[in-house]
């Protein structure tokens, strides 16, 4: 079953991807269709390194 919930906010995603370097790659072909899945990889485990990083305080 299919969930339309939102995992990480507009803006975590946008943070992380100028991180990575591939905020340019996104606002140029206006979404994220064309994001590498290695680098959707590397957005996720951004992520739960901050999670991590929140719930250790």
């Amino acid at each position: 079953m299919a969930s339309n919930k939102k995992l990480m906010s507009e803006k975590l995603k946008e943070e992380i991807a100028k991180e990575l370097g591939v905020y340019e790659t996104v606002k140029r072909d206006g979404g994220w269709g064309n994001i590498s899945a290695e680098k959707c990889g590397s957005m996720v485990k951004k992520a739960i390194e901050i999670a991590n990083r929140s719930t250790e305080k």
